[in-house]
This record gives structure tokens, sequence and C-alpha cells, in this order.
């Protein structure tokens, strides 16, 4: 039994570090489908609206929770985890520099430890783990500047990014009271559909894609009634958007889960320190971006810390 449980976690560790890889590299298909117009919401809808159909298909036996109170927790993790995180983390670059709220979405393993510990006495982090903790977010404050140290603050934008933060330790918090309970698929499958559903709001507020009945009045700018209905027929457009649903979100947030389940909270949120790693290496292959040394030595302080924390 032990040789099993300690497989399951050396098994648990690898998909959770194979989720960080792929969501480092949803950055460069973001990118791509935001040249092409879709916005942020875009994005999010179409990514959630083919990762919820993928889960239906795997998850459909079972439509609600067993209480009122738990289906509740499975509402707060939609918005949580999904529809308020996207929003938040998406809306504050456009307010505030990549490098700001790169250094600010660093702190979501630590801010996320920190939540659990004061709610959850047996997720508290021993002062080795606080330490390594410490150590990758300098190797990620490293990795994020580059070689470029420019930082400019902007109090609406920096907040929004914090508030992204906050989003992912409540999506972390939350989870942990329902995954002991309920199978992966159904938690992830009802994260995806309310997801979608508090989206809904924000579309009716601000104008909504032109595939899903506004007008086709060509790309725009800003929040207005979005894109043609004819850049779906881009292979590159559809591609990405299948990438990002079937793979980034399906695929990831059931691996995610599950490792949230093996592992426990805090080990699997601090390998989130990673994703900064990979999307730096994704996009010096994909995009040619420069690498310098003060990358590169914050990469190998960032993995020594990361490895102090989930040893």
């Amino acid at each position: 039994m032990a040789k099993l449980a300690k497989g399951s976690k050396a098994l648990a560790y690898l998909v959770a570090l194979l989720t960080v890889v792929v969501w480092g590299e949803t950055f460069v298909s973001s990118k791509i489908l935001l040249s092409h117009g879709l916005r942020p919401a875009d994005i999010f809808a179409f990514r959630f609206a083919i990762a919820y159909a993928g889960m239906w298909v795997l998850s459909n036996r079972k439509f609600l929770s067993r209480n009122w109170k738990d289906e509740l927790y499975m509402l707060l993790l939609g918005i949580f985890g999904g529809s308020l995180y996207f929003l938040t983390e998406n809306s504050a670059l456009e307010y505030s520099t990549a490098s700001n709220v790169a250094i600010i979405l660093c702190a979501t393993p630590l801010v996320t430890s920190i939540l659990m510990a004061a709610f959850y006495r047996e997720e508290r982090m021993r002062r080795s783990q606080f330490a390594g903790a410490f150590v990758a977010l300098v190797g990620l404050a490293l990795i994020i500047f580059n070689g470029e140290v420019i930082l400019k603050l902007n109090p609406l934008g920096d907040n929004l990014a914090f508030g992204a933060v906050l989003c992912w330790g409540a999506y972390s918090m939350l989870m942990k009271r329902v995954a002991g309970r309920y199978d992966t698929t159904f938690v992830t499958r009802k994260v995806f559909g309310y997801g979608l559903l508090t989206i809904l709001p924000y579309f009716a507020f601000f104008g909504w894609p032109s595939v899903l009945g506004a007008p086709a009045s060509g790309v725009t700018d800003g929040l207005g009634s979005g894109f043609a209905s004819g850049v779906l027929a881009d292979p590159v457009v559809w591609g990405n958007l299948l990438y990002l649903g079937i793979v980034a979100s399906l695929a990831c947030y059931l691996a995610w889960n599950w490792s949230l389940k093996v592992l426990g909270t805090v080990k699997t949120t601090n390998i989130l320190y990673l994703q900064p790693f990979s999307t730096m290496v994704i996009g010096s292959l994909l995009l040619h971006e420069r690498i310098t040394w003060m990358a590169i030595l914050g990469a190998v302080i960032l993995i020594a810390g990361v490895y102090k924390v989930v040893k």
C-alpha cells in the first residue's frame, strides 16, 4: 500500500508538472487569437464551451450535486476558477504592464498557501516550505524581468491582477471541500458549466461575439460587439481554440483537480511557480524571444525553491 501511495504521488507530481507546462503555452495561443480579433472574454467562452461539451460526454449521468450547499460550492468554483479569474487576469493586462501582472500572479502559490494555512490545519506549510516558496518567488522575478527591470505602478491594473490571485486561492480552497466527495470529472464539468453561465452578464453588458448573434461588424477594438463570425473559418483560429478547449481546459483541469485530490492543495499549487519558466522556454522556441543570463539564473533559483517546497 505504501508503494502504491508513493507511486500515485509521483504520478500526481508528473501530471501537475505537465499541466503547468501546457498552461505556460496558453499565453502563446491566446496571443494568436487576440491578434485575430477575439476578445479575452470570447476566448474564455469558446474554450470553456468546448471543454464543457467534452466533459458532458465523459460525465453526463449526474446533473446536480447531492444537496443545495454543494451545488453552491460548484457555482463558486465556476466563478473563482473560471469567469471571474479569467476576466480579472486578462483585464489587468489592459491597465498595467505585462511585467507587473506577471509578478503579481506569481504570488498565487504563496497567497494560496497562506489562505489554506488559515483555514485548514492539515495544509499548513513548514518553515522550510515557506523559505522554498520565497526562494521560488525570487527566481520568478528574475525570469520575468529577463534583464529589463521596469516597473510602472497602476493601481487599477495591479489590483485586478491581485484579484485574480485571490480568485485562484478561493478556487483551491473550495476544491478541497468537494474533491473528496465527488468524482473529478463531475466537479470539472460543473466548473466549466458555471464558468460559462457566469460570463453571460459580461456579454450582455459589453456585447456578444457575432457568432453568437450580434451583427458581424468586423473586428472591434475595446469592448464592442466582437469579431466577425468568418474569423472562425480560419484554421489557425479554430485550431488554437480546440487546443485551448480540449487540451488546456478539459484535460488540464481534470489533471489539476486530480492532483489537488492526491497531493493536497499547497504542494500542488506551488508547482504553479514553474509556469513562467515554461512560458519562457516555449516563447524562446516558438516566438524566438530572448533569454538572458538573469532569466537562466532565475530558472535555477526557481527550480531549487520549488523542490524545497514539494519534497
